[in-house]
């Protein structure tokens, strides 16, 4: 039996903390309210264990074990992205369907928060005193922005060694610069749309695209025929305000764009297709033009690769109506890429097209040696629990890994086979795979709170 399976006897008590932290509607881009309850709630349960808590501001916060000198951490947040649409099961109750669990923080990032907690009650009824200071971190605005870890680490240490369980196994030790972007047209100057809304967050792709437009009948129909011609799904509907268009796609998250269907720009495309660009106003047009159904940027001049990966770019919200325009550009690019050459090229164009560009976020690359501390330390856990070599790899997906000062890494909690429909609906995670995840996690923070721990188990 390794150590690490002694984390299974908890399942029960994991499953129902988390089945209490999913019925909080802890979305963080709604307002600060429900995720700091949620992190209120967390810290009481560890409190109640026996652990030592502290409350940064209601917008972060740690569950401590341990008292050496050397601090490690595992950092995990409590917030979510908004719903959308489309879920079979609700989307704030855990449920369990044929050994899956559904519920929005499933797997990004409340099941591999309650799990962490757990390992920590683990090592302690275990009686592992160990070398070092150990620290469960949470936040509670991870979805927009990591404003949560500055507010944190402006008050406390930061780590000497960390992981985040907010991406995939193996280890992630490169992560891609994100640079967010909002493009406005101050005056809508288009005839045809009276209104058009999509997405509810920057960093996923948007599943639905509603437009109200005045057209003529014969403008109507010749839409409609478009539509059956193109390979996506639409309805058409008369109201008192004009007709209604919705646009129908699939979500995904930002950093993986290919794997879903933005409902926005196909709408979008349609809508030039059958009226021109011209017609619709200067934000449409560039959608249209530069932006379309590629998602590296190509017509944008913006396009690389290097190892870490493509650059990708997602629109994830577009609001159009009489107040003024705009959308919202999600871009991930290589460690190589120069974010000022990219950020002055989409300028120059949206100058061209009497645009404004905003700067909404900007994370830097993350590259970490593959001989860092903590990669050895997840390498020997990750072997321990699952007897495999644990890859290392880069993602697109913007994780707290990026606050560690070059000590941290992403490590886990999904298993690169699953698809846990992260940021979309339905949101998922196979029981035995959440508690293989902890298996490995009890494994890791193990070897992090003792540094002999590998030696002497």
């Amino acid at each position: 039996m390794s150590f690490g399976e002694k984390i299974l006897k908890y399942k029960d008590q994991i499953l129902a903390d988390l089945a209490e932290l999913i019925e909080i509607e802890s979305v963080s881009s709604q307002g600060r309210e429900l995720p700091a309850k949620a992190l209120n709630v967390f810290l009481e349960k560890a409190e109640k264990m026996g652990f030592k808590t502290k409350n940064i501001d209601d917008i972060a916060g740690h569950v401590e074990y341990g008292d050496g000198d050397t601090l490690c951490g595992v950092l995990a947040h409590l917030d979510v992205v908004p719903v959308g649409g489309n879920w079979k099961y609700p989307p704030f109750k855990l449920t369990e369907d044929n050994g899956v669990l559904y519920g929005r923080g499933v797997a990004d990032d409340k099941g591999a928060a309650v799990v962490a907690l757990y390992c920590l009650k683990a090592l302690k009824d275990e009686g592992i005193i160990g070398d070092r200071k150990l620290r469960l971190i949470l936040g509670t605005s991870e979805e927009i922005g990591q404003d949560d870890m500055d507010a944190y680490f402006a008050s406390e240490d930061m780590p000497d060694m960390s992981f985040t369980p907010d991406s995939e196994y193996g280890i992630c030790a490169t992560e891609k610069g994100i640079l967010q972007l909002k493009i406005s047209e101050q005056t809508h100057i288009g005839h045809v749309i009276t209104e058009l809304k999509a997405g509810s967050a920057i960093n996923s792709v948007p599943d639905t695209a509603v437009a109200i437009l005045e057209c003529t009948e014969n403008e109507d129909h010749q839409m409609q025929r478009l539509a059956d011609a193109k390979p996506y799904c639409f309805d058409f509907n008369y109201t008192i305000d004009g007709i209604k268009v919705t646009s129908k796609g699939k979500a995904a998250h930002a950093c993986e764009p290919e794997k879903g269907l933005n409902a926005a720009t196909n709408l979008v495309s349609l809508l030039c297709s059958s009226f021109g660009s011209r017609a619709l106003g200067n934000l449409c047009e560039f959608i249209d033009s530069y932006i379309g159904s590629d998602l590296k940027g190509k017509y944008l001049g913006i396009a690389n690769k290097d190892k870490s990966g493509s650059l990708t770019i997602n629109v994830g919200k577009l609001e159009i109506n009489s107040e003024g325009s705009y959308v919202t550009l999600d871009i991930r690019y290589p460690v190589t890429s120069d974010p000022v050459v990219i950020l002055n090229k989409i300028q120059t164009i949206a100058n061209s097209e009497n645009l404004k560009v905003d700067v909404l976020g900007h994370m830097l690359p993350l590259n970490i040696s593959e001989n860092a501390p903590i990669v050895k330390v997840l390498k020997k856990a990750y072997l321990s629990a699952t007897g495999e070599e644990a890859p290392i790899y880069s993602t697109g997906g913007g994780t707290y890994a990026r606050s560690l000062g070059g000590c941290g890494v992403a490590f886990g909690p999904v298993f690169p086979e699953d698809d846990c429909r992260l940021h979309n609906s339905d949101e998922c995670m196979a029981v035995d795979k959440l508690m293989l995840h902890a298996q490995i996690c009890l494994e890791a923070m193990a070897r992090m709170l003792d540094s002999n721990f590998g030696d002497a188990v």
